[in-house]
């Protein structure tokens, strides 16, 4: 089994460069970052695991510039997003973003994407929350256009781009990097994940044995090659009984939550959990 990390990156953090090369070379598989443009001071939407809302989550690096970074300095580490909000970007614009970092990382990049917890602040970017999901929906859509070989025209539903000349192109072509949809089980998000992705990214791993078998079939019953789904736990803290739990379940790669800390206890924590490699 591949174990990933992720972490809050920020500007009071362990820099991407060091922990990249740290990862690197412990035999790490791979580093997700996750992505908050801002958190508005007058927030009515609760915090999704209770409590008060960290302060990290109002101080994130970009996560793509970020992972830029992370690939100039390692050959070998995989690079993700988890989440990258696709419905607070300008499609166009992160088409490149994403097809730049897949191009310089030589392919890299798994796209972690997600639908967004917080109301006020997908607001402030024009999002209408009741129609978020169709928006991602479309925007996925009009980047694969833009990643196409030729140039190819989209319109949709909530935007359109004329055929165009749009380069680098991610490694995998039109289809874009590895994607991975995060959220909470359900018929929605499976719909999503059969329909234009790779797979899953559930937070936490909570409930897989009941929940899997479930998007298994939904997977296949969309028509999809039935060995090609990937499920990717995120922001796990492991144990031996997890990762065995996983492995029965035939997960092959998991996401480790560390700290957003400075580099002694980051580091401290890389070595407790490279005892699971």
């Amino acid at each position: 089994m591949r174990i990933s990390a992720t972490i809050f990156l920020t500007d009071e953090t362990i820099t991407p460069t060091r922990l990249a090369r740290e990862l690197e070379q412990r035999g790490f598989a791979g580093l997700y970052l996750p992505e908050h443009t801002h958190i508005p001071v007058e927030r009515t939407t609760p915090y999704p695991a209770g409590g008060d809302l960290p302060p990290e989550y109002g101080r994130t690096l970009d996560p793509f510039v970020a992972l830029g970074q992370a690939a100039a300095v390692t050959e070998t580490l995989g690079l993700g997003t988890g989440i990258t909000l696709v419905a607070q970007h300008d499609p166009i614009d992160l088409a490149k973003q994403i097809a730049t970092v897949d191009h310089l990382s030589g392919g890299r990049l798994t796209l972690g994407l997600g639908f967004g917890w917080n109301v006020e602040e997908a607001a402030d970017h024009g999002v209408d929350w009741r129609t978020r999901r169709e928006l991602v929906r479309d925007r996925m859509a009009l980047m694969r256009a833009l990643w196409s070989e030729e140039p190819t025209a989209y319109k949709g539903e909530f935007g359109s781009v004329r055929a165009s000349h749009a380069h680098p192109k991610p490694i995998r072509g039109h289809l874009g990097p590895r994607t991975l949809i995060g959220g909470a089980a359900g018929p929605k998000l499976f719909t999503h994940i059969c329909e234009y992705a790779d797979g899953w990214m559930p937070i936490g791993g909570r409930g897989l044995t009941e929940t899997l078998p479930v998007l298994r079939t939904a997977w296949e019953e969309a028509g999809r090659e039935p060995g090609a789904l990937q499920v990717v736990p995120y922001a796990v803290f492991p144990s031996p009984g997890k990762l065995a739990h996983y492995e029965e379940l035939g997960i092959e790669e998991i996401v480790v939550q560390l700290p957003p800390a400075g580099e002694t206890e980051v580091l401290r924590t890389l070595d407790e959990y490279a005892g699971h490699l």
